[in-house]
């Protein structure tokens, strides 16, 4: 080392003092770059720690803000952005009830009515809003064979000739269920303005809308499987209502059948895709989010937003749709949102007229279900069970059914239920096994009944998890009368389902007794507490007959229902 420093300096001192004064310089500017570039590097990520957000989106935006997070994390690498996309009605209700999946930070569901509906649920207790990213207006999607029936390309077709009092005769349309979907929700006030001339609008509403119920499904895209040319069972549709940003995706796509889209006038609630920070987000995490809306709403991500068919969230198209004459709108203003009190009243009407519903089912497991029912070779509980399975042939696909079993300390000292099926829809239920979870409830050999607890907290359950757009039910299945002592009293009982009802959301229970040992008065009672009714018989063959008398009354189709009112 000492021979090489003296070598450099035998070699400075032989050259001229310019060449000297020149190489230093050159050394002297190079490491200052070399360290003003490094700064600059290091500077870029000097992080004590990387902040991870963990962001939900609805199926539809979900890529769209995928894209925009790798963006943002490589520019700044002091917070990582990671999407998952996710149907908003699972998100809604695993903020409500934790289903093991991480708990997003920030949330972008494809309407600002999920937020109402989570808050509503509980899954918050403050008011949450969101910042609009995009918005995509909601359209009636006909086929063109039908558009052109109704006038277009020469003229555009419009909501009344579907909907309104001189509408169009058998038209096959579509609905998805309001009830899980916002698009129908839209839909629902946009046949309701359509209807507002006529003589008596309420019964007009009621009669269109039972119209609709045949075909109304779980969601948007199981309406596009059943459009003329695809592979379906179902008979096929005409139209239906859906977002414009799905109908420019199918007919993007070599589908068939092409759709045409029509905008209501006036326009109807649109999908707003709200970015919502929720209330438990942590400090570190709020000032990440902030900086990751900054960057879905610059230019650049808006230019990718409007490829992807969405509009601003003023409801401007930024792609030139001249040529397009199937969705042609260049702009749409979003109308504000309705209140969610209005919308529950929408969708209360929604649920008289439909009859789909949302039933928790109490199935007594006490000893007394053993007994065996004379002259027919099996149980009351055998019966009981092959009764709640037919039942399920009175039901929508859209209904929801969960199934809890009750006897005493059947999950616990204390706790005298235990849930055997959650709450899915009908359809769901049927191609994931649960019949024959129900066929293989057993009766406990030495379990008495746990009525009052069981009821209190199927109901409490029922009123957290109650759902707009359905008829919300409490079913309680049972052969005797309360034999907990420990338990809450039937005062009390009385009480607590007084206290907990809410007319503007109202949860009945539905009482079903078999057998010679049901408290008749007991039933009544409870039913009567909540705005129910109570169906027993001392003859459990006759199971079979209540159960469809309690489920027809309540859940019965048309034409045989009378319209409400």
């Amino acid at each position: 080392m000492e021979e090489q420093t003296s070598a450099g300096a035998s070699w400075l001192r032989s050259r001229s003092p310019v060449v000297v004064l020149s190489v230093l310089l050159v050394v002297a500017l190079v490491g200052w770059f070399t360290f003003d570039f490094l700064s600059d590097k290091l500077g870029a990520s000097s992080c004590d720690t990387t902040t991870r957000l963990n962001v939900t989106a609805a199926a539809d935006i979900a890529p769209v803000v995928a894209n925009a997070a790798r963006r943002v994390s490589d520019e700044d690498g002091c917070y990582q952005v990671t999407v998952t996309s996710r149907e908003s009605d699972t998100t809604a209700e695993s903020l409500v009830v934790s289903d093991g999946t991480e708990r997003p930070d920030v949330w972008i569901p494809e309407s600002t009515i999920w937020l109402q509906r989570a808050q509503a649920a509980g899954a918050w207790d403050v008011p949450v809003n969101g910042q609009s990213i995009a918005s995509s207006p909601v359209v009636l999607a006909l086929t063109e064979d039908t558009a052109s029936l109704l006038g277009w390309p020469d003229r555009a077709p419009t909501w009344a000739q579907v909907f309104g009092p001189q509408a169009a005769e058998d038209l096959s349309i579509g609905l998805p269920d309001p009830a899980r979907e916002p698009v129908g929700v839209s839909a629902l006030f946009g046949v309701r303005g359509v209807l507002g001339t006529a003589p008596d609008p309420a019964a007009a509403l009621t009669t269109t809308l039972r119209g609709l119920s045949p075909n109304t499904v779980p969601s948007t895209d199981d309406l596009f499987d059943r459009l003329p040319g695809e592979i379906t069972a179902a008979e096929p549709l005409e139209g239906f209502p859906a977002s414009e940003k799905s109908v420019l995706r199918h007919n993007a796509t070599q589908a068939p059948s092409k759709l045409v889209a029509v905008y209501a006038q006036p326009a109807v609630p649109a999908l707003d895709y709200p970015f919502v920070v929720l209330p438990d987000t942590k400090p570190d995490k709020r000032d990440a989010a902030e900086k990751f809306l900054a960057k879905l709403v610059e230019p650049e991500t808006t230019k990718v937003l409007s490829d992807a068919g969405f509009r601003t969230p003023d409801g401007r198209s930024l792609r030139d749709r001249s040529r397009d004459k199937r969705v042609s709108a260049a702009k749409l203003t979003p109308p504000r949102l309705p209140p969610a009190a209005e919308i529950d009243t929408m969708l209360n009407q929604w649920a008289g007229a439909n009859r789909s519903a949302r039933i928790q089912v109490l199935v007594d497991v006490s000893g007394s279900m053993n007994e065996p029912v004379a002259g027919t070779g099996k149980t009351r509980m055998a019966l009981t069970l092959q009764a709640a399975e037919l039942g399920l042939g009175l039901m929508k696909p859209t209904t929801k059914v969960g199934l809890w079993l009750f006897s005493t300390n059947l999950d616990g000292p204390g706790k005298d239920y235990k849930e055997l099926v959650p709450v899915e829809t009908v359809s769901d239920l049927l191609s994931t096994g649960a019949l024959e979870q129900l066929r293989s409830v057993q009766a406990l050999p030495n379990g008495a009944t746990g009525l009052y607890d069981s009821t209190l907290a199927a109901y409490q359950t029922a009123r957290q998890n109650y759902e707009p757009g359905r008829i919300n039910l409490v079913v309680v299945l049972t052969d005797g009368r309360n034999e907990d002592g420990a338990g809450i009293s039937r005062e009390a009982l009385l009480t607590e389902l007084g206290n907990l009802g809410d007319p503007r959301r109202p949860v009945q229970v539905i009482g079903i007794g078999i057998g010679p040992d049901v408290d008749v008065a007991e039933l009544q009672a409870i039913s009567g507490a909540t705005g129910g009714q109570a169906f027993t018989t001392p003859d459990p063959t006759k199971i079979n007959e209540i159960f469809y008398a309690a489920l027809s009354t309540l859940l019965c189709q048309p034409p045989t229902c009378k319209p409400a009112g």
